[in-house]
Order: C-alpha cells, then sequence, then structure tokens
C-alpha cells in the first residue's frame, strides 16, 4: 500500500467549499471529499508551523521533540528536530517503502545561527538539509526550510546549489511530486511521499493571477467574529487573495487525483489532505494563527483509501501527535514506543470503538523578544504562554501571558451555543463538575509531556 500526504501551511478547515463556511472555491477537494473519511475535530495542537510539523514527524507532543516554538534565529537556544528522533520516514523506510519529502520542512536549525553568509545561499530562517540523519529517513529530497517567496520559490536537492524554476511553488512541487510518482510507481517497492505547500500562508499577495482574477470583484462576507473596524477595503483584498491561494492548491491537489487515476492507483495508495494550522484571517480582531481560537486551531484532513477506509464524517477528536501511529496504523506497520498520540486506525475502519475525547492545545512565548523579557525578569519563559483542552464541545483555556507582567485567566467556549466563540465564560462561572474535568486533563498532559507551565 503507497501513501501520499499532503499538507498546505496556514490552511483553516473552513475554506473548503464542502464546509460551507467560507466562499471559496475547491472543486477538487469537494469531489475528493465525498470519496473519503472527513474529519470533522482535526486540531492542531500547537498551531504554529514547525511545532505542528515535529508532532507530525515524531507521533510526539510538540513540547517533547523540543520545539517550544518555530525554528528560527534570534532565540536563545537553537531549535531543531533533533536526528535521534524516531520519525515516519525512519520507520517507513525500514518497511521498505521508498521515500521522498518535497516542499517546506521547517524542522532544521537556521543555517544563519551558525554563519552570517551561509554557503547555500539560506537566509534568516531558512535552511539547507544535506542527506542524511537529519532528512529523518526521507531518501527523495527537494526541499528548503522556511522562506515564503512563493512566486520565486527555491529548494535544495543534494547538494548546496540552490534550485530556483520561476515558478510558483505549489505548481512546481506538483510537477516534481507527479515525476516522482510516475518513476517509483512502477517499482516493487511501495512508495511513501510527503507534500508540503506552503500557500495559503503569507505573503497572501503572492498568487498568480489567474486564480485572483475567480475573485477580483467577489463581495466579501466575513465570519461573524470578524470585527467592524477590521471589515475594510484592504482586509476584503486580503481575503480573496487567501481564497485565489486555497483555489490554486485546490487546482494543483486535482493534478494528483488525475495522476493516480490515470495510472490506476487509486486502489492501492492512502491519499491525504490535511494542513499543519489554519489562519485567524481577521476573526476576534486577529491574523494569522498561533491562537486557540477555531479559525487557527481547526485544521482540514481528509483520508482517502479505497475499500478501507468508508467515505463520511469522521467526529472523534484528532490532534497533531495522532497523524504518525494512525497512518503507520492504516498501512499495518507497527506503531514505535516513542509516539504519544493515538492510532485511529481501526476507529476509521469501523473495528473500534472509543478515542481519546479530548485534544492538548499549547503555546509558549517564542518570539525572541518575549524571551528575552523573561530572561531580564529572571523567569523560565516556558513556564508561560497559554495551554487548553478542546473537546467535541467545548475549549478550556488557562492563559498567564507573553510577558512577565501579563495576568493570569482562564475560560471555557462552548462551541455549541457560541460557534464563533465571542462568549467566553470566566472559570468562577464553570460549573464544578466541568471545571474539574478540565482541571484533571490539562495537569494529565502537563504531567505528561513534562511541561513547566506555570498554573
Amino acid at each position: 500500500m503507497n501513501l501520499i500526504y499532503i499538507f498546505a501551511d496556514q490552511w483553516r478547515s473552513h475554506a473548503a467549499g464542502f464546509q460551507n463556511e467560507d466562499a471559496v472555491y475547491t472543486p477538487h477537494i469537494d469531489e475528493f471529499a465525498k470519496e473519503s473519511m472527513v474529519f470533522s475535530n482535526a486540531v492542531s495542537t500547537f498551531p504554529l508551523c514547525s511545532p505542528h510539523r515535529a508532532s507530525l514527524m515524531t507521533g510526539k507532543y510538540p513540547f517533547c521533540t523540543g520545539m517550544w516554538t518555530n525554528c528560527k534565529t534570534g532565540l536563545n537556544e537553537v531549535l531543531m528536530l533533533k536526528p535521534q528522533e524516531i520519525c515516519i520516514g525512519n520507520v517507513l523506510k525500514e518497511a521498505g517503502y521508498q521515500t521522498g519529502y518535497i516542499g517546506k520542512w521547517h524542522l532544521d536549525a537556521s543555517e544563519m545561527n551558525f554563519v552570517k553568509h551561509p554557503i547555500s545561499g539560506a537566509k534568516d530562517w531558512d535552511a539547507y538539509t544535506p542527506p542524511g540523519e537529519r532528512r529523518q529517513g526521507f531518501d527523495y529530497w527537494l526541499s528548503y526550510g522556511a522562506d515564503d517567496n512563493h512566486l520565486d520559490p527555491h529548494y535544495w536537492n543534494d547538494s548546496r546549489q540552490m534550485i530556483r524554476p520561476g515558478k510558483w511553488s505549489p505548481e512546481f512541487e506538483t510537477d516534481q511530486a507527479i515525476s516522482y510518482l510516475r518513476k517509483n510507481s512502477v517499482k516493487d517497492q511501495p512508495f511513501a511521499l510527503f507534500l508540503s505547500y506552503n500557500p495559503p500562508h503569507l505573503p497572501y499577495e503572492l498568487v498568480p493571477d489567474k486564480y485572483l482574477e475567480r475573485y477580483r470583484n467577489m463581495p466579501v462576507t466575513f465570519r461573524d467574529n470578524v470585527p467592524v473596524e477590521k471589515r475594510t477595503r484592504e482586509f476584503e483584498n486580503i481575503t480573496r487573495q487567501y481564497f485565489a491561494a486555497v483555489t490554486g492548491i485546490d487546482d494543483q491537489f486535482g493534478r494528483i487525483l488525475a495522476f493516480l487515476k490515470e495510472n490506476n492507483l487509486e486502489e492501492d495508495t492512502l491519499l491525504v489532505l490535511s494542513a499543519d494550522h489554519g489562519e485567524m484571517l481577521g476573526s476576534h480582531g486577529r491574523m494569522s494563527k498561533n491562537i486557540w481560537y477555531e479559525e487557527a486551531v481547526s485544521i482540514p484532513l481528509l483520508m482517502r483509501l479505497k475499500g478501507e477506509i468508508p467515505r463520511g464524517k469522521y467526529e472523534e477528536i484528532f490532534a497533531s501527535p495522532d497523524h504518525m501511529p494512525t497512518l503507520l496504523g492504516l498501512l499495518d506497520i507497527d506503531v514505535p514506543e516513542t509516539c504519544q498520540g493515538y492510532n485511529h486506525a481501526k476507529n476509521i475502519c469501523g473495528k473500534l470503538k472509543g478515542a481519546p475525547e479530548q485534544a492538548f492545545l499549547c503555546s509558549y512565548p517564542g518570539m525572541p523578544e518575549l524571551v528575552c523579557a523573561f530572561e531580564k525578569a529572571g523567569i523560565n519563559h516556558k513556564c508561560y504562554g497559554w495551554r487548553g483542552i478542546r473537546t467535541k464541545r467545548y475549549t478550556y483555556v488557562r492563559s498567564n501571558g507573553y510577558l512577565p507582567e501579563d495576568s493570569r485567566e482562564a475560560f471555557l467556549y462552548d462551541n455549541e451555543k457560541d460557534p464563533y466563540q465571542r462568549h467566553p465564560v470566566p472559570e468562577d462561572e464553570i460549573e464544578k463538575s466541568l471545571l474539574d474535568y478540565f482541571h484533571q486533563q490539562l495537569r494529565r498532559y502537563l504531567n505528561m509531556t513534562r511541561d513547566p507551565f506555570l498554573w
């Protein structure tokens, strides 16, 4: 059985036509949803690029991989996914798979942490990952660390020579993915390809005109939790650009679907479509991610394996560490003991009932200036930020801030009665039995991950 895992950066679950939420055009994804298991409660445990990606690759909670923020420059320690981790690429390779990774990685140490002018040409948070253990079991490699020039992207293969195709990144990456599939699908070994698109991640305006044109004069209907002051012409344009990028992703995904169909690979391939986290897009007056609101936390997740995975909706809670064990379970590969996530494979296939009723959510102060502020105050910054529990109905959050002087607070959202999360219930107004439950669950996760969060 083959595996293709495709995920887009900063793509929220609401931004797909079949969801009937955002007014975005995604015909290929909509058709795929009809043939797939659609996960209605898939969440990003730490809604930020590197932490989710580390969790995806290891089946562990982000903090347990040492990933308390993005891999970047200017921190008091150099962050990277350690080569000693047992990653899904390692396991698949050992199981006899041809393994490939194409697109954004953002799990290696930024080269400018070590040299001012890297030979590879990597700048800022970017990094060239050489062949070897830091590629975590992936043999074919066409990737980069972190760079957001979508219309003029660059990549590295097996040398420090930068590759610049001069094409929108998802289009070029899809070209290379299809080339990889064409070459490897005829071999005796199964293949496993991870394809990581950077859009619809900002800069929002870096989208080909052919996709922008569809939304050029489209009236924008904002979500109910976007404040009036954010409903400006500028935000209308950003929304159109974001939707255009998603439509472009849909177009490229359609090419993958067509290749599988034309080459009789649909029955033999587990195809997964997802994201690392969402995008606020003005909700609650915010942009981007790294916050507990549904627009940032809720991610698309669709799986198709014809004849094995039934079509329909999967409503169990599915968190970031669950991806690796579940994928391995569906491929009938033993799950390493290092995985902390839950293996949903039997639940998905209707052979088992009962799955975790909650997911852990977290965020830590990660901007260099914030870390410095804590250090000057003689405080461990990893004790701060916010932590939470997400169930099918509720989101419970405890926050002690991103600055040493910030106050502590805790609150609860009833996502059934208040789907736009506009009315948080203060902790002193939460029903005691419910509050006790969330306290118990949060402490359990903190203990399991050895999280130093200051309660």
